[in-house]
């Protein structure tokens, strides 16, 4: 594949910035809250933005604390497989996507958290702006927000002294925003409602400790085979 020749310009950054402002806001305060956690149990401000760097998944992050902190790095492996599994679909969804996208895809598969698959999956580019710039720029200041507001967290969290018991439920707040407005903006439902759905059954078959596999085996086995009906309802976004 032809190596790209584009350069990122000043309309590009703008219109990437302009996108991705309201979640960097929220990741850099999630994120100062990540890394307050993470130094009240022992880790410094440069292991919250390490953890932000390679593994960069909120929901992993904030439940792998208390693993991590336990000494269950095994146990922690597992879950975040497990929380994060749903992100093995999010970049199936974008292969045709990204296929034109040359070595940078990679990076693009990496770093596709929820929000990040929340903004591109609709594909809508401003007018003038370069896509392949655009995709990058929104993820990349994304992952950015998220990493520096950890390490922001991590270095205030050993400034002050308070009890952080409830920090990590923002990341719940978090997805219920999300999940509200990806309800409000596709014009599908489908993925919105299995998910609820096969979460909720799981839930009521197996308990709260063995419930989270097969939802997730579920979810995205019948995504999987429903998805060219999905994509043609502009359930993940067209081009």
């Amino acid at each position: 594949m032809a190596r790209k020749t584009w350069n990122i310009t000043k309309r590009d950054a703008a219109a990437a910035l302009h996108t991705s402002f309201p979640i960097m806001a929220t990741f850099i305060a999630l994120g100062v809250g990540y890394g307050i956690l993470m130094e009240k149990h022992g880790f410094g401000p440069l292991w919250s933005s390490l953890s932000g760097i390679v593994i960069f998944s909120g929901t992993v992050q904030f439940v792998s604390v208390s693993l991590f902190a336990g000494g269950s790095p095994v146990m922690a492996a597992v879950t975040a497989f497990i929380v994060a599994a749903r992100h093995i679909f999010f970049s199936i969804s974008m292969i045709d996507r990204y296929r034109s996208e040359g070595r940078q895809k990679w990076y693009l598969y990496y770093a596709l958290c929820d929000e990040t698959y929340a903004m591109l999956s609709r594909d809508s580019v401003p007018p003038g702006v370069n896509r392949s710039a655009y995709r990058l720029l929104v993820t990349l200041f994304n992952q950015t927000s998220w990493v520096a507001g950890s390490f922001l967290g991590g270095w205030l969290g050993a400034l002050l002294n308070f009890n952080s018991t409830g920090i990590d439920f923002a990341m719940t707040a978090l997805f219920t925003t999300v999940f509200i407005q990806q309800w409000i903006d596709s014009r599908s439902h489908i993925p919105a409602v299995l998910g609820l759905t096969a979460t909720l059954v799981c839930r009521i078959l197996f308990g709260r400790d063995l419930f989270l596999i097969p939802a997730m085996i579920i979810i995205i086995g019948t995504l999987t085979v429903m998805r060219g009906q999905i994509e043609s309802d502009g359930g993940f976004g067209n081009d």
